[in-house]
């Protein structure tokens, strides 16, 4: 019989968000990586490998967490990493600049007894900032490895790889609180007999702040006469303390801190000439100046890169040269030579084959663009524009039920929406995700979409003006009613600030490689089963039974009925139905008013097959089938409305 294969030590990694944890993790893993979402939750971990010293380690980035007692599902996904996987080594990656605030966490995970080592990382922007740190001494005082980094750059990584390969376990040091608190925690640590993966101590802290995953732990982990008696004892301290223990242990925790740094970072005079990056900073945050940024944002990266290179160029040379020229003549040829029935010649290289529709869409159209799209994402992300973006963007965003955090999805969205679909499971309530996902479905086109649409408004003297503008009303109406109208938690938005910087071309591709990899896994089937789809309806001749359904209410929005069909192959595929469009135009069928009503209503009209049935698999069937009706009457009533306006203004008559 074959050994059963020992596990590979695991190194975990937790910090703040924008710590530099990725950059950290993808450093040590390189491409070989998997994202996966953590059992039981939305919450994606990637896991990835490393040899470190001849040994190989299994690699865990948890999400950003500010402490061991959970806020977010966030938190609570990386606190639960802690509790079940048992790791050989957890990196706490903090940010130099910000030291004593990030340091208390530090002391919560030394004091829950895990095997810490302290990455400080960006340590060149703190010397920058006229900051000196002494390593050597924090390491005396907090009784833990700490290492100085500057990952971007690999500065620090063989100290840290070394640091992790040589790592022991060693009894941490235990840090005094104030006498009445010490007395409490003491009290309750002494009664505590079950084991447990934190320390007596950090259980104790817990359940003075009625932590509910650690009351649910001692429920299993004592017997049942002390459990009373621990239950008993954590409602007294409760009780006779009458006071915000939250905020009284984080204060007893900062007062060890500033104790423990005395000495340790030195602050140096700077110049009074502000940095460019610390100005450019204030100004992407700034309404009066953000908003101009994040227009040339959009206008340089999404338009003209994504857009005009992605979604034309690389899509022209893709499809049109190497598929159609070199990759289906020879494919089509093999299956005309060995297959007779037409059913399944139909099914594999037919007009709605699984080639020639699903494989050839999913690799020459959708990857150039997503792969252009991610390309421009990770670029913005390693500069730290998005959380500002986020804060720039949050006052907005929480009167429509949303935070400054759906601001990632919506701005994927432009790129492709099932991809941001896919990624609403990040945001933190199951209120949220549903708004954002209702907003994706309706009122955010995707770049294959988009593309054709400003093509043929371009050339229409305010008809752009006006499909713009139907856009935003649209979206802040919709959002701003499911904000009232939708049960739920309301988001807390907080995020730290990483200073802006110029972003390393390796990392940039390698998170870019990643997650085409990892989207392009969790697309490719659903395109293979909208093909398979698209061929039943052809073969049942249902396709001409529901142009023939819609006719009537295409005609009752002031569009001839030519372009019904536009709207049917617009759900299959959204360029579809704006190419349908282009040749009512071309063809002379549409007056200027015609082509903006039908490109309004096609834009807001229900989302193409393959983001519905990611619909499916992120909210379930009910929600989604409850959005692609919503949807459907929406984009007709508007529809509707604009035909009516545009008759009786008499604009773009």
């Amino acid at each position: 019989m074959a050994e059963q294969q020992q596990p590979l030590p695991k190194v975990v990694l937790v910090g703040n968000p924008n710590v530099g944890k990725s950059v950290l993790f993808n450093v040590l893993t390189g491409a070989y990586t998997t994202v996966s979402n953590y059992p039981g939750t939305s919450v994606e971990v990637s896991r990835g490998q490393c040899e470190i010293a001849g040994t190989d380690y299994e690699i865990l980035d948890t999400p950003g967490m500010y402490s061991i007692m959970p806020i977010t599902e966030e938190e609570r996904v990386a606190r639960q990493i802690l509790l079940q996987e048992t790791p050989h080594a957890v990196l706490h990656v903090i940010d130099a600049r910000n030291i004593e605030r990030m340091l208390p966490m530090t002391l919560q995970l030394i004091e829950a007894g895990l095997p810490i080592i302290l990455v400080v990382n960006i340590l060149d922007e703190a010397k920058r900032l006229g900051m000196e740190i002494d390593l050597q001494k924090l390491q005396k005082n907090l009784g833990v490895p700490v290492i100085g980094t500057v990952m971007k750059r690999r500065q620090g990584l063989p100290e840290l790889q070394q640091a992790i390969s040589e790592y022991a376990s060693v009894p941490h040091k235990t840090f005094t609180y104030g006498s009445d608190l010490e007395r409490d925690v003491t009290r309750l640590a002494t009664v505590i007999k079950g084991d447990y993966r934190f320390s007596k101590r950090a259980t104790s802290l817990l359940l003075m702040q009625k932590d509910e995953d650690v009351e649910q732990l001692i429920v299993t982990g004592e017997n049942t006469e002390n459990l009373e008696l621990l239950q008993t004892l954590v409602r007294d301290v409760i009780f006779e303390r009458r006071a915000d223990l939250h905020l009284q242990i984080s204060m007893e925790r900062k007062k060890i801190c500033k104790q423990m740094l005395d000495g340790v970072v030195q602050q140096t005079e700077l110049s009074e000439k502000e940095p460019f990056a610390e100005l450019l900073s204030r100004w992407t945050v700034n309404p009066w100046s953000g908003v101009p940024i994040l227009l040339l944002v959009v206008y340089f990266g999404l338009y003209k890169f994504v857009g005009g290179f992605g979604a034309g160029t690389l899509v022209d040379l893709l499809e049109g040269n190497i598929f159609e020229e070199y990759i289906n003549p020879p494919v089509i040829n093999f299956v005309q030579q060995h297959v007779s029935a037409e059913w399944l010649f139909e099914l594999l290289v037919g007009e709605y084959g699984l080639w020639t529709l699903g494989i050839r869409y999913a690799v020459a159209l959708v990857l150039p663009i997503v792969g252009t799209f991610f390309l421009m994402f990770s670029l913005l992300e390693d500069t730290g524009y998005f959380p500002r973006l986020a804060l720039l963007v949050d006052r907005v965003f929480k009167k429509i039920g949303l935070s400054g955090r759906a601001v990632i999805p919506m701005v994927l969205g432009f790129g492709c929406d099932t991809m941001a679909t896919m990624v609403t499971r990040t945001l933190e309530t199951v209120r949220e995700r549903i708004i954002a996902t209702i907003l994706l479905a309706l009122a955010i086109p995707c770049s294959a979409q988009l593309g054709v649409i400003l093509g043929l408004l371009s050339g229409v003297p305010g008809a752009l003006a006006v499909w713009l503008l139907a856009m935003i009303l649209v979206f802040l109406l919709v959002g701003l009613l499911a904000a009232k109208v939708m049960p739920g938690e309301h988001p807390i938005f907080y995020m730290e600030l990483p200073p802006m910087r110029l972003p390393q071309l390796r990392n940039v591709l390698v998170k870019t490689l990643s997650r085409m990899q990892s989207y392009f896994m969790e697309i490719l089937p659903l395109f293979l089963f909208a093909s398979f789809i698209l061929w039943s309806l052809k073969m049942l001749n249902v396709l001409e039974g529901l142009i023939g359904a819609l006719s009537p209410v295409v005609r009752a929005i002031g569009l001839p009925v030519e372009a019904t069909s536009a709207f049917v192959f617009g759900f299959f595929r959204r360029d579809f139905g704006a190419a349908g469009l282009y040749d009512l135009q071309t063809n002379g069928l549409l007056t200027p008013a015609q082509l903006t009503v039908a490109a309004v209503t096609l834009t807001l009209f229900v989302p193409c097959i393959a983001q519905f049935l990611m619909m499916k698999k992120e909210r379930g069937l009910r929600v989604s089938v409850s959005i692609f009706v919503f949807v459907s009457l929406l984009a007709f009533s508007c529809g509707w409305v604009l035909n009516k306006i545009l008759l009786t203004t008499g604009l773009l008559a």
